[in-house]
């Protein structure tokens, strides 16, 4: 039986770990945490968007980069300290740009390939994280954004996704909710939203009851590809455990960097930060008050989900720091001033702040596939847009192994696991 390790327990390891379950591999995931789904998977802003896929590499968002510089609370915050990681990224984004439209196009059919997948499975096995398929609302607030989204739409319609512009009235129509004032929107009724942390831990759950072995607390210290198959040195509890593996896959976020280096790979994955708060909805009035419509509200780059009858998140903000997991008041205060500001009717004395790290690729694509040795593989780098093409990615490199590892023989046995050596 071919053993496959999957390093990260985030929502691209755990899917991807559930997509060579299913066809019948022998998997263990290597999680750092004590739980799956603890870093970029436990708090984002809900939204599985295909409507949200336009590629970043534009010469107007280079334009607001630049100019919100000087601004604490900006959307987009780039800090002047530079680094070479962050110089070099950089530059390569700006080298993307040409390819912005080809990219657009790229994620968005990645975004509606993964929905069938991500639904099928949270149906087959049960899982429940506050799912609603009640589409997501774009909001735009003057002539020059509105008409963007148009031109955005129209790539959206090349990879199959409906994207189509609301007035004002309809947008109030679709979300009673609304008080703002606004010039128009773009309404995508087949995209949904719903909790990542409360589906990527039940898919987690469903991967170890299809036999997969879950290592939490196990540290990568070491990767050795070698002719037959991979060996990972893996520290534990002031141990260290060596495990043989016939691929690897790195899922590790932010990590995979330094994990690819160990390799001989470059994967150039740069840790842009966001932010969210979870609004606890405590009394009638705030939860009458709060949108069910998932919302992306275009000029202060924020996104707003409701999970269930007593949670609404709002997230957003884009910062360039490195691998600063600080929850900044200042980058916390926008997302209080908006719900305040576009939902008075809901308390917001009762919030929990976050933030997380984004791993994001130069051109926004992530690097899914296999890597310079023949037995390492990678599902990493989705940027914001990890939960809405997790399942597409994790079946494209599941389906990749078993063309280059060997497709296992259907056994139905449960029990199936990696070599752990000790």
């Amino acid at each position: 039986m071919k053993h496959i390790a999957v390093i990260g327990a985030g929502v691209t390891g755990v899917t991807t770990a559930y997509a060579l379950a299913r066809r019948g591999f022998s998997v263990t995931i290597v999680e750092r945490h004590r739980y799956p789904a603890m870093e970029t998977s436990y708090a984002n802003g809900g939204q599985l968007s295909a409507s949200h896929a336009e590629a970043w590499n534009h010469v107007a968002t280079v334009r607001k980069g630049l100019k919100w510089m000087t601004q604490p609370d900006a959307p987009l915050l780039l800090h002047p300290a530079p680094t070479w990681h962050k110089v070099s990224w950089l530059a390569r984004f700006v080298a993307a740009i040409p390819r912005y439209r080809e990219n657009t196009v790229a994620l968005a059919r990645m975004a509606v390939a993964a929905r069938a997948h991500l639904f099928a499975w949270a149906e087959e096995e049960g899982i429940e994280f506050d799912l609603r398929r009640e589409g997501i609302l774009h909001l735009y607030r003057d002539k020059a954004g509105f008409e963007h989204a148009r031109r955005v739409s129209r790539l959206l319609a090349e990879a199959g996704l409906v994207r189509q512009a609301v007035t004002p009235s309809e947008m109030r129509a679709i979300e009673p909710a609304l008080t703002g004032t606004y010039y128009g929107g773009c309404y995508t009724d087949s995209d949904s939203s719903g909790d990542i942390h409360r589906f990527t831990s039940g898919l987690a759950a469903a991967c170890v009851h299809r036999g997969v072995r879950l290592l939490c607390e196990h540290d990568v210290l070491g990767l050795a590809p070698y002719d037959g198959g991979v060996t990972l040195t893996l520290g534990h509890a002031g141990g260290t455990d060596i495990g043989r593996f016939d691929a690897a896959v790195i899922c590790a976020g932010t990590a995979s960097r330094a994990l690819g280096r160990m390799a001989g790979d470059r994967i150039d994955v740069y840790p842009v930060k966001g932010y969210s708060i979870t609004v606890h909805l405590g009394d009638a009035a705030s939860r009458a008050a709060a949108p069910t419509v998932s919302l992306v509200d275009d000029a202060p780059k924020l996104v707003a989900s409701r999970f269930g009858a007593h949670r609404f998140r709002v997230a957003g903000t884009a910062e360039f720091a490195g691998f600063d997991r600080d929850i900044r008041h200042d980058r916390i205060r926008p997302l209080v001033d908006w719900v305040r500001r576009e939902f008075p009717g809901v308390n917001t004395a009762d919030i929990k702040p976050w933030a997380g790290l984004r791993p994001m690729m130069p051109d926004l694509l992530p690097k899914v596939g296999k890597g310079r040795a023949p037995r390492v593989f990678y599902n990493t780098g989705h940027g914001h847009l990890g939960w809405t093409l997790a399942a597409a990615t994790a079946e494209e490199v599941a389906s990749e192994i078993g063309d280059v590892v060997g497709m296992p023989r259907k056994t139905g046995v449960a029990h199936l696991l990696a070599d752990v050596v000790r």
